[in-house]
């Protein structure tokens, strides 16, 4: 998988309040590990009962699983206990913005995405990744100190063979269809309806962004 892969951010509205596209801000190493520490202390703060999803695992993955060095983002997959359905490629869950910011996820460095824990968390993007924090099993300190030593090489997922990254790409292309004729479905609608549309148009425009990004990969 070519490097390049790594740098694909986009704004999600709501997802990290800041436009990841393009922005030259560079992160000290040692500060986006500390960050990332900080939302692992957050993920086990939290109350249980308080929003509509439970964030249930955190990993990082791209550049801060590299050599250490200054970073742009810090790359980090959300596992919910929501249905794979609930969660599509490049989607985020209702409620997403109110968790981002009890975390503070939304006022650092953090390209955030929401995946579902009944499907494998890795796909073609979110590569090779380590697990940070698991409402099971609490932070895995090894793996932060592995992260922070630039030696995280040893705590990463073993890579998917082809054959099992291309079954990944279609499942998530079924899925991330679904979404999208949903979102499409919503927004006619509510096209000419009272009320706001920006909700709906933002979903759709998720959809899209993570269905296209999918058919590319499948290619």
């Amino acid at each position: 998988m070519e490097r390049a892969q790594h740098g694909f951010h986009l704004l999600q509205p709501g997802q990290g309040g800041r436009d990841l596209v393009g922005h030259d801000h560079l992160v000290k190493w040692t500060r986006a590990v500390h960050h990332l520490a900080e939302l692992a202390e957050r993920c086990s703060d939290l109350p249980t009962s308080f929003y509509k999803f439970q964030v249930v695992e955190l990993w990082v993955f791209g550049d801060l699983l590299d050599v250490p060095r200054d970073v742009e983002t810090i790359e980090v997959a959300l596992v919910t206990d929501l249905p794979v359905d609930e969660v599509p490629w490049l989607s985020e869950p209702v409620g997403a913005e109110h968790w981002a910011n009890a975390t503070r996820l939304s006022r650092n460095p953090f390209a955030a995405h929401w995946r579902s824990k009944d499907a494998p968390v890795w796909n073609h993007r979110i590569e090779r990744p380590t697990l940070i924090w698991s409402a099971a099993g609490g932070i895995d300190e090894e793996a932060l100190v592995a992260v922070s030593d630039g030696t995280a090489e040893l705590v990463r997922q073993a890579a998917p063979s082809p054959e099992e990254l291309r079954r990944r790409i279609a499942d998530e292309l079924a899925v991330s269809l679904a979404a999208l004729r949903a979102a499409n479905q919503a927004y006619t609608d509510r096209r000419w309806s009272p009320g706001k549309l920006t909700p709906h148009s933002d979903a759709l425009w998720r959809a899209t962004t993570g269905y296209l990004d999918l058919l590319d990969a499948s290619g």
